[in-house]
């Protein structure tokens, strides 16, 4: 059994949901419902396992599987037999043939006189573009569930889906809160790992991409590259299995789709590039696959950050560890299957330091919103980079009070992410004139670093330690 870890902030949402339950009961309406999505393998179902499990309340956990209608309804009332609702053997006997059927008897069988916990995972199975399930589950939610002392908690991983059940004009509109689970946070990661110091945090995360699963499976205490080499041995570990099924599960017929992923992936950002590392692919398919991509969150395209309008979009994949397997891991897997995982362990040593010096800044600007204000710095609404077409000016840090056209720009800064080299005067000089070249205003500047500043100068510097505690404890 995976060690549950984190998730505190979560845990106490779904019990304060829990408690309005409670302290409804009685009433003519005490349901509530939460839909929770997040990423595929990012701890949902086990989160909310852990959650009924505490919560000493009777509850059903059923999870789609997608294969056809019939298959859910009977998987339905298998879960609900192993339930543990004290009239559960209603659901399993009646056996429906629709969800119709189904969510009367599930009504019918709630306890009205105490609180009980109805899971439904990967929802976005059941629905259909016509809806029909999402009115079906209208209809029941208002005219029987509830009014029964029920939390209702809906799972997704299609994040896009998770989002349009409630979303304006669609039968679920406002019926239920909604809830994100993102990966475990470098905090979280470090501590989990046994890791002392906060750099190595930073460098897990970026690896497992905070996902518990692959987590497990590095020792505690166990640095990098030992957790690496054991990994690439097993053909079968997390680390190499899990962005594999994720990605079959979430583009199963958009083989283009996944192509441009992996040109996006091998390092590729701008829309020409992209194009002719996918193979020479049109740009109205390559739009089409970037569209889809953006919409499951899979990349992020962003657009330079100043007070001029820009067309110069680029991408990224979002998730590090995602970023992690398509640069290092899957281009290599028949390799590691044939046992010459120490091939790639070594492709990664030559490569790490310049792939993490850019892979890292999403965190860096992630831990600048979470921690600023400061005493040297004010909040930024928004943080993100610039760059020109040519790449003569690139600045890793903008902090503005809006994007992607900014009215006021409030700082910028440079990331420096190297093991045994201090953030300088060369580089905060390089780090002036890439400002001038952007405003001619003297905005603060700001030092990043993995190994300090060996310079006067910058008006704020952060290393590991100081961005790590944007995630408390």
């Amino acid at each position: 059994m995976v060690e549950f870890v984190g998730r505190r902030n979560e845990l106490r949402m779904l019990d304060r949901e829990l408690n309005k339950v409670a302290a409804g009961a009685g009433g003519q309406r005490p349901g509530r419902c939460v839909m929770l999505r997040g990423r595929r393998r990012v701890g949902k179902s086990r989160l909310v396992e852990q959650f009924a499990e505490r919560s000493g309340v009777p509850f059903l956990f059923y999870a789609a599987t997608g294969a056809s209608p019939t298959a859910d309804l009977e998987r339905f009332a298998s879960d609900a037999q192993s339930s543990t609702l004290p009239l559960a053997h209603v659901v399993s006997a009646a056996r429906p043939a629709t969800w119709d059927a189904a969510f009367d008897v599930l009504a019918a069988s709630l306890p009205h006189d105490r609180v009980s916990v109805v899971v439904m995972d990967e929802v976005p199975y059941l629905m259909d573009a016509a809806g029909a399930f999402e009115g079906v589950l209208q209809r029941a939610w208002d005219r029987a569930l509830e009014a029964k002392p029920v939390l209702l908690v809906l799972i997704g991983s299609d994040l896009s889906m998770m989002e349009a059940l409630n979303s304006y004009g669609r039968p679920f509109h406002q019926r239920g809160r909604e809830m994100v689970l993102g990966p475990l946070n470098p905090a979280e990661v470090g501590g989990m790992l046994g890791l002392a110091e906060p750099a190595d945090a930073f460098d897990a995360a970026l690896i497992t991409g905070g996902l518990p699963l692959i987590c497990a499976e590095w020792p505690h205490g166990a640095g990098m590259w030992d957790f690496l080499g054991t990994a690439l041995n097993d053909p079968v570990s997390a680390l190499l299995v899990s962005a594999e099924r994720s990605l079959a599960a979430e583009f199963p017929q958009q083989a283009q789709a996944r192509t441009v992923l992996s040109a996006i992936g091998t390092g590729e950002r701008t829309f020409s590039n992209i194009a002719r590392a996918a193979g020479g692919i049109g740009a109205t398919p390559l739009q089409r696959s970037l569209g889809l991509l953006s919409e499951k969150r899979v990349i992020a395209a962003e657009l330079p950050l100043s007070t001029r309008p820009s067309k110069d979009r680029r991408y990224r994949v979002a998730d590090p560890y995602l970023r992690f397997w398509l640069k290092h891991l899957g281009p290599a897997m028949q390799e590691i299957e044939r046992g010459r995982g120490d091939l790639t362990l070594q492709r990664i040593r030559t490569n790490w330091t310049s792939w993490r010096g850019r892979a890292v800044e999403p965190l860096v600007r992630e831990a600048l919103a979470r921690l600023l204000p400061d005493a040297n710095l004010p909040a930024a609404p928004a943080i993100g980079g610039y760059w020109t077409r040519t790449n003569d000016v690139e600045i890793d840090i903008v902090g503005a009070d809006r994007a992607p056209i900014a009215k006021d720009l409030l700082f910028v800064g440079s990331v420096k992410w190297l093991e045994n080299s201090p953030f300088d005067s060369h580089d905060l000089a390089a780090l002036h004139r890439h400002r001038a070249a952007l405003t001619p205003e003297p905005v603060p500047t700001v030092a990043v670093s993995r190994s300090g500043t060996a310079c006067t100068g910058p008006d704020a510097a952060y290393g590991p330690a100081e961005l790590l505690a944007a995630w408390p404890s």
